[in-house]
């Protein structure tokens, strides 16, 4: 699992095939609970990348993405955005929102 170190980068990780995005922050109690599952499932689903965006350090892409609650998932298909989902998700949720 990837963290995202510029907007650059961001842009160019976006425009694969699958990107799941987590947007989140260190001090939400959610995300940290999000975290290890998301970790677990980028070595169940090869196929798909999984990166991680801190809002706090990100602010100018949680305000372009609409971000208004954390942790916010972002599912990226060649740079647009095909599925989203806010709020703690359990893995079957996940695995739903990447399976669809």
């Amino acid at each position: 699992m990837k963290h995202i170190e510029s907007v650059e980068e961001f842009n160019e990780i976006i425009k694969h095939e699958k990107v799941l995005v987590d947007f989140y922050a260190d001090w939400c109690g959610p995300c940290q609970m999000l975290g290890p599952v998301l970790e677990k499932m980028s070595k169940e689903y090869e196929d798909i990348e999984f990166v991680k965006v801190n809002t706090d350090d990100f602010l100018e892409l949680a305000k372009e993405y609409k971000i208004m609650s954390i942790p916010a998932l972002k599912v990226f298909e060649k740079g647009k955005v095909t599925k989203e989902s806010v709020g703690l998700l359990s893995k079957s949720e996940l695995m739903e929102l990447l399976d669809k």
